[in-house]
Order: C-alpha cells, then sequence, then structure tokens
C-alpha cells in the first residue's frame, strides 16, 4: 500500500485561504520548522521566512519537511540559509540587549556593535529587525524601567532615582522626562497627580470600550461589561490624574476604536503611550508585527525577541497591556492552540479572533474576484481590465 502523500496539490483559492500562506506572506520565521512551499514554475522551494519575491498562489506547493519536497523533485533556494543568519542574530542581539541592561551608562552604537563584530550601521539594522527598537530606543525603554522602578522604592529621592537609573545628570533627565514617564518625575511619583488624561466610553457588540489618551498618545483601551469598572480601573491605573471626559471630538477617536473592533479589516493606526518594561515593550512590538486573522504562541514570540526560554515572561507581558485590539494580545495562544488567558475575558478573545480570520477571509475572497474579473464592455468594444498603475510591493512571479 502507498504511503499517503505528505503534500497536497491545491487550487489558488484553496492555497490563499490557508493558514501556511499567510504565514509565508508575513515572512514568519518561527513557521521554520513546520512546513516548506515550493513554486512549480521554478521548482524550488523556500522557507516560510524566506525573502524570495512571493509567487502566485495557484503555483504553490506545501510540504511537512524539505526532505519531502525533495522527493518530489524540488530542489532548496538559495534563500532557505537565512533562516541559521536569523537565529545568530536573535542570540547576538540577546547578548547586546544583557550587555546594554547590566551597564550604568548606556554603551555607544559603536561599542556594541563592536562587540557584535559588526560596522555600526550593520549593527542597527539587525538590531531593530530582531526587537523592533533600535540600540538607543532599548537603553532608554530600559532606563524608563529602572526609573518608574526607583520612584516607587520608599525613601528614595528623585535625584537618587535619577542617577541610579543610569542618567549622568539631572538636565538630561529632565529633557526626557516627558518621553520617559509621560509626566513628570513628581507627578509621576505622586500616581500621576496633575497629569490630564481624557477619556470616554463607548459601546459595542463584544461591551463596554474606554479609551483614554493622555498627551502622549492612547494609553488605555479597555473592555468590559461594566462601564463604571472600567473607570475605576483607569483609576487604579493614574490614581491622582486629572481625569476628564473627553468632549465630542474625543468621542470621535473612540468611535474608531469600536469600529475596528466591529471590522478588523479597517486597521487601527493610533499614537500609542506606551508605559512598560524593556522586556514588556519589545514583546508589545512583536505582537504588532502579527498579521490579522493569524495566531502565534507565547514560544514563538518569546523566540521572535531573542529569548526562546522567556515564554512565562511573555504571557506576563500579555497580561500587562492595558492597550486592548491596540496591542493584540489576543493573537497569542498556547503551542496547542488552546486560547489560554484574556484579560478581557476568553470569550471575548475568541471572538475576536473569529472576526479577524472572516476579515482575512473575506479580504482574500475579494482579490480573488478582482483577479479574475472578466473584459469589460466599452464604446470601442471589448476592453482588458486595466492593470494598476504602480506594481503593488512583493510582486507576484
Amino acid at each position: 500500500m502507498k504511503s499517503k502523500p505528505q503534500h497536497v496539490a491545491r487550487t489558488a483559492k484553496n492555497v490563499a485561504q490557508d493558514p501556511r500562506w499567510a504565514a509565508v506572506i508575513a515572512r514568519d520565521p518561527v513557521a521554520d520548522d513546520k512546513f516548506v512551499y515550493a513554486v512549480k514554475t521554478t521548482g524550488i522551494y523556500c522557507k516560510p521566512s524566506s525573502a524570495s519575491r512571493l509567487p502566485k498562489p495557484e503555483n504553490v506547493e506545501f510540504f511537512d519537511t524539505a526532505k519531502a519536497a525533495e522527493a518530489a523533485g524540488y530542489r532548496p533556494s538559495t534563500a532557505t540559509n537565512q533562516t541559521t543568519v536569523a537565529v545568530e542574530h536573535a542570540n547576538l542581539v540577546a547578548e547586546v540587549c544583557r550587555k546594554i541592561e547590566a551597564a550604568e551608562v548606556a554603551p555607544s552604537l559603536e561599542a556594541l556593535a563592536k562587540s557584535a563584530r559588526m560596522s555600526p550601521f550593520h549593527f542597527h539594522r539587525v538590531f531593530k529587525e530582531v526587537t523592533g527598537l533600535t540600540p538607543k530606543a532599548y537603553a532608554s525603554a530600559h532606563r524608563a524601567r529602572r526609573m518608574r522602578e526607583r520612584l516607587t522604592c520608599p525613601g528614595t529621592s528623585i535625584t537618587n532615582a535619577i542617577y541610579d537609573a543610569g542618567f549622568n545628570s539631572n538636565s538630561r533627565f529632565y529633557e526626557a522626562s516627558d518621553r520617559v514617564l509621560g509626566m513628570r518625575a513628581k507627578n509621576y511619583r505622586a500616581g500621576g497627580a496633575n497629569a490630564m488624561i481624557r477619556f470616554a466610553v463607548g459601546q459595542s457588540s463584544l461591551g463596554s470600550i474606554l479609551v483614554a489618551q493622555s498627551e502622549r498618545g492612547v494609553c488605555a483601551i479597555l473592555l468590559g461589561d461594566d462601564p463604571e469598572k472600567l473607570v475605576r480601573d483607569l483609576q487604579d491605573q493614574f490614581p491622582r490624574a486629572q481625569l476628564i471626559g473627553g468632549d465630542g471630538a474625543f468621542e470621535k477617536l473612540v468611535a474608531h476604536v469600536v469600529g475596528f473592533v466591529e471590522a478588523p479589516q479597517r486597521g487601527l493606526k493610533l499614537p500609542l503611550d506606551l508605559q512598560g518594561t524593556a522586556f514588556q515593550e519589545r514583546v508589545w512590538q512583536a505582537l504588532r508585527k502579527i498579521p490579522v486573522g493569524t495566531t502565534v504562541s507565547y514560544a514563538d514570540i518569546a523566540k521572535r525577541i531573542g529569548k526562546p526560554k522567556g515564554v512565562r515572561a511573555v504571557a506576563q507581558a500579555c497580561g500587562a497591556n492595558h492597550l486592548a485590539v491596540a496591542i493584540p494580545c489576543h493573537r497569542v495562544v498556547r503551542r496547542d492552540g488552546d486560547l489560554s488567558g484574556y484579560r478581557w475575558g476568553v470569550d471575548r478573545k475568541r471572538e475576536l479572533l473569529q472576526r479577524e480570520k472572516r476579515s482575512w477571509m473575506s479580504d482574500q475572497k475579494d482579490r480573488d474576484s478582482k483577479a479574475s474579473l472578466p473584459a469589460v464592455q466599452g464604446n470601442e468594444g471589448i476592453l482588458p481590465r486595466q492593470s494598476p498603475a504602480r506594481s503593488e510591493p512583493g510582486a507576484q512571479r
């Protein structure tokens, strides 16, 4: 009896709806150990993270392993070695991050690049690709975490906290205090005293939504059944801030968030006021890169940020997220696909994922229908459907 083949030939429509195709489009390195895809027109196979130009869906076959693809007559792409390089970069950057965190004064770009045996330009690009932050931004985020920790320690003066956090002088800190803390140091220590935060509560099919905004950007998006409890949660987050009910203009922002919850394909581009540790911000940056309609595991995120053993810490960073849907922690699941917990309820998490999947599949159907549109009848007879004036990024072959 012949063994069942490890691959399935599919139509363009079926491939476009396959979750593995979404991983190929996202060039997801986490999927590299799960499958490879082969291109019939070129005779080569690639890993999902390959930088090769995307093929047309109808020319794609999926295989469980590279060995299965080679048995079917495909040869490896020259880009397949990029995965090994990506792993090396992730390990190297993780080591550099530890150096930044251990240093009393943030090391210079040149010093970090030298320790990584790279040119400053190349190191800067690699570091940002892995962490989502520049080395300077990572060091600033780490100093901000240390500053917040020092300010909340009883008996520690603001001046001592400034120097303990790695700032060379008071003036250097106060120049950046708004960016580091979102408010003045004495106001942060006093629980947000004198800080002005505007907020409003809207309603959606998932319940109440509270949106709050500081001077730097949106600082909270909270979901729940009880509007009053959401306001109390905001007060707990900023116990001494001046909370101001939003006017009509601000309520438009809330409506924008509600619209995204109801129809994820609209997208959600808002200025965010992120206040977390350096590690949390790395996790949140990785979460924002997960494509709509797809999910990853906590272990996947830990690998992406160069901390493969930090699965529990990743889960804790997801739980510390105050920006529902804007930081899409609902797209993170357990390795076995179980939804696990969610700060705003597992039922809401399930519904958000289902909506995003439906939205993604709807977009794919729209693309398929546009690609198969027949010629249109014009005044001069039959006219072919016009091609776009500009080619889309990642043109298909």
